[in-house]
């Protein structure tokens, strides 16, 4: 077995994972969301101290597996730093006291596994994460063939929603809040620009800066009874720039097969529309569980079992965080 543990950003998590079968044997997550919520926003010191408290709980109950691991595994890259760091010291002193190999893991490359937890992987694909920190399409041959081919220029879809749940005072994680608000708005009061427009528009990459100060300005100019017809229509455009790029990325490729993975792949009014825009392409959709689209370890540690397979093992020395790295 492997014992894997996520501490990237707000959310504690271990899994044990079967080598031989992918099972999912345990998997416990503590999330911060309510410690957070009053600030709008992961406040990366209170994540660390939080983390501190939480890991050492959740792996006293992953003691009846410890006979059994064969390795470590642990989220090395990227995400805050104070807050890998714990996730990681963590895997370095198991690694030590069982005398195991440590494994780590990009998380990125979790999110992509993600669609794959007690499953066989399934290659070629393409993959939309969509994200608090990322948004890119990635080209994924296997584990070691990942290739980005269009990404954010500055926010990202998921910390876009957080942003604009932040203006509104409805507090955090923003994607949830935003997509329930928006359900009773109008997606068409108002008439926000989607990005990268005119000559930016055969530019393959995201940018939500500037809807975002066009939400903000929206937001100041409005009282709260309004703040439903901003959320749907800033929804939809969100929505509408990944949809435009896309179609824009289908015109010289067409993937037999399409996945979205990360936090923000919960979100419904996404999923819909991707929906809408493969059915001409013919191509198949995956997408992760709702409770593992969200970070967790269990993906960590379906990473780390095909890592594990090709001995790809790190030293105590040449394991450190990584925080700004990327695939």
């Amino acid at each position: 077995m492997i014992l894997s543990i996520e501490s990237s950003c707000d959310d504690s998590a271990i899994a044990i994972t079967e080598i031989a079968t992918n099972k999912l044997l345990f998997h416990k997550k503590i999330s911060q969301e309510l410690e957070h919520s009053v600030y709008g926003g992961v406040v990366p010191e209170l994540a660390a101290r939080l983390h501190a408290e939480a890991l050492p709980k959740i792996l006293k109950e992953c003691e009846p597996y410890f006979k059994d691991l064969r390795a470590v595994a642990v989220t090395s890259s990227p995400g805050l730093a104070v807050t890998l760091i714990e996730g990681v010291t963590m895997a370095k002193a198991i690694s030590v006291a069982l005398g195991i190999p440590l494994i780590g893991v990009n998380h990125l490359v979790g999110h992509i596994y993600s669609l794959f937890i007690e499953k066989e992987t399934t290659f070629p694909l393409t993959v939309l994460l969509v994200s608090g920190g990322h948004t890119q399409v990635m080209e994924v041959n296997s584990l070691s063939e990942i290739k980005t081919v269009a990404k954010s220029m500055d926010d990202s879809f998921g910390e876009s929603f957080d942003k604009v749940a932040k203006m509104m005072g409805l507090g955090y994680p923003g994607g949830p809040l935003i997509q329930e608000l928006a359900k009773n708005g109008d997606r068409k009061k108002y008439d926000f620009t989607i990005p990268l427009q005119g000559r930016q528009s055969s530019l393959l990459a995201f940018s939500y800066s500037g809807l975002k100060n066009a939400v903000r300005l929206a937001v100041e100019n409005s009282d709260e009874e309004g703040y439903a017809d901003i959320a749907a229509s800033f929804e939809h455009i969100a929505t509408m720039h990944i949809i435009k790029k896309l179609k824009k990325y289908f015109e010289t490729s067409s993937p037999k097969t399409f996945a979205i993975v990360g936090g923000a792949s919960a979100n419904l009014y996404l999923r819909s529309h991707i929906e809408e825009l493969l059915k001409p392409y013919g191509a198949k959709l995956l997408l992760s569980e709702l409770k593992y689209c969200s970070d967790n370890a269990a993906m960590i540690g379906r990473v780390a079992v095909e890592m594990y397979k090709r001995e790809m093992f790190h030293s105590l020395d040449d394991l450190e965080i990584a925080p700004r790295s990327n695939i």
